[in-house]
């Protein structure tokens, strides 16, 4: 919706994961290298763990697009609410591998197949396993258990463990102790600090040919890190809702009122979700005498509903102008003679 209005190829600040806009902060840069370095050490299980929306999976994705075809295998799990048995299902299709009907000791043995003939291709595999802190320790013990396939010279499976920080304390379990031994490196993806947000937002901005419009002030950028704690999602997020709010109001200048003006309705929203009728407030009168305190407040309301009045219009203008533009109309008619 804004991308045109403010000249952008595409929406800067979605939120799925996507290699184009991988952003290579002070903690990425490590926990890349601890990624690359477990693919160079070709075995054991490597561990990173960060907050929600830290970036783990783009991490991942932006791996995944750098590594050898003919070299590597790769697959990756995310759904993690499982029991230990259909994990290895969902291993087994990951890669490829028949699982239906299967019985676990046929599963296993399809699996402990393919993987030999990916290393008779001189091929190694490498599985990553997303929300590692959904994993229940069964799980774990079968994904350990995987990592016993070997020939006399190589191991013929290599696993990436991505989860929220309490998988650590997971690992730290009495029953991890085999794991633990597996585990050759391990990291934590924590937040970017203030000026790595901006640039962050500038470089995500730029991905999308950005031309300092809108501009955002350093007050914007500095309200931005400390709302969000410096967390990539968190940042995405926030910057979609005021890149929005930019254009239906028709913004081209981003100050320190615009992006507080955005935060209070967000947190205005989470408190409307968290709070019951008993919790409303009383009723205000709407009526604004002259000189009333309000009056100021509410010629600004009037003001941004008439901008988003306006802007929704002329989606309602382009919209019709397409359903009944005559390059439209006419093949309509001939289908109904």
């Amino acid at each position: 919706m804004y991308e045109s209005y403010y000249n952008l190829s595409a929406k800067p600040f979605q939120l799925k994961p996507d290699p184009r806009f991988f952003f290579s902060s002070r903690n990425h840069k490590r926990a890349m290298a601890y990624l690359q370095y477990g693919i160079s050490q070709g075995e054991g299980f490597i561990v990173i763990t960060g907050e929600v929306g830290a970036g783990k999976t783009t991490l991942v994705r932006n791996l995944f697009r750098d590594l050898d075809a003919e070299k590597i295998v790769a697959a990756q799990i995310v759904n993690t609410h499982l029991s230990s048995e259909d994990t290895l299902k969902m291993v087994a299709a990951a890669f490829g591998v028949p699982f239906a009907d299967a019985s676990k000791a046929e599963l296993l043995t399809r699996i402990e197949q393919f993987l030999r003939n990916c290393d008779r291709q001189g091929k190694r595999a490498l599985l990553v396993v997303d929300e590692a802190q959904n994993l229940g320790s069964q799980t774990v013990e079968e994904l350990r258990m995987l990592s016993n396939f070997q020939t006399n010279d190589n191991c013929l499976l290599q696993t990436f463990l991505l989860g929220q920080p309490e998988f650590r304390h997971t690992l730290l379990g009495a029953d991890m102790v085999q794991l633990r031994q597996r585990v050759i490196a391990s990291y934590h993806l924590g937040p970017m600090d203030p000026d790595e947000c901006r640039t962050y937002i500038e470089h995500r901005l730029h991905t999308v040919g950005w031309r300092n419009d809108p501009s955002l002030h350093a007050d914007v950028y500095t309200r931005i890190h400390a709302f969000t704690g410096g967390i990539p999602r968190k940042i995405n997020t926030l910057c979609d809702r005021l890149f929005l709010m930019g254009y239906l109001e028709e913004i081209h200048a981003f100050d320190l009122s615009h992006i507080e003006t955005v935060i209070q309705d967000i947190e205005q929203e989470f408190d409307r979700g968290n709070a019951s009728l008993d919790d409303a407030p009383m009723p205000v009168s709407l009526v604004v005498r002259p000189g009333d305190p309000r009056e100021a407040g509410f010629e600004h309301v009037v003001e941004r509903l008439g901008k988003i009045e306006r802007a929704l219009q002329s989606i309602v203008d382009a919209l019709t102008k397409l359903l009944f533009s005559p390059k439209i109309k006419k093949p309509l008619e001939e289908t109904n003679p």
